[in-house]
């Protein structure tokens, strides 16, 4: 029993971690989504701002692609 999940795992976990490296290229659709999210964002800034501690936080999002 425990042969046959270490050979299905090591024949499984390969094709899952192909799958997810192949994740790099966007959408048009996910594209289009992050274009509303900033518009989002920029009305929610607009109405109350960001003080200086989250634009610095923003700021280190974007460096590290976290945004």
């Amino acid at each position: 029993m425990l042969r046959k999940t270490i050979i299905g795992m090591s024949i499984v976990l390969p094709l899952m971690g192909g799958a997810l490296a192949a994740c790099d290229d966007k959408g048009p659709a996910e594209k289009a989504g992050e274009k509303l999210d900033d518009a989002g964002q920029s009305v929610k800034d607009a109405i109350n701002p960001p003080g200086p501690a989250e634009k610095a936080g923003r700021d280190i999002d974007k460096a590290t692609g976290n945004d």
